[in-house]
């Protein structure tokens, strides 16, 4: 069979646009995954967000709920006498300082 030259033949051009066609759905087929990754990473980045504000309206409604610290003539004037009887038996309170302290305590 002798050889063509100019145009090819219609083989060629069915091939040409097949190869052509071929490279467009894979082209178009990377696009949208990658689009589709990129939404699904902004609405996971958006759901975080979310989570860590709602996370926060809580811990702030918690910390508003919180008890008191102490409530005053319970066991924290217990601990505070401890606490001030062992300053006195390591020496850095004189028995004066120790009195004053302990009638505040139990005053008020």
């Amino acid at each position: 069979m002798p050889q063509r030259f100019g145009r090819p033949g219609l083989l060629g051009t069915i091939a040409r646009t097949a190869v052509i066609s071929g490279t467009a759905s894979a082209v178009s087929g990377r696009v949208n995954r990658r689009m589709a990754d990129r939404d699904m990473r902004q609405q996971m980045d958006a759901q975080a967000q979310q989570q860590a504000m709602v996370d926060q309206a809580a811990h702030q409604a918690q910390a508003q709920m919180a008890p008191p610290a102490a409530a005053p003539g319970g066991t924290d004037r217990v601990s505070q006498l401890q606490a001030l009887a062992e300053l006195k038996a390591q020496g850095l309170l004189t028995e004066q300082e120790f009195a004053a302290e302990k009638a505040r305590i139990l005053n008020g």
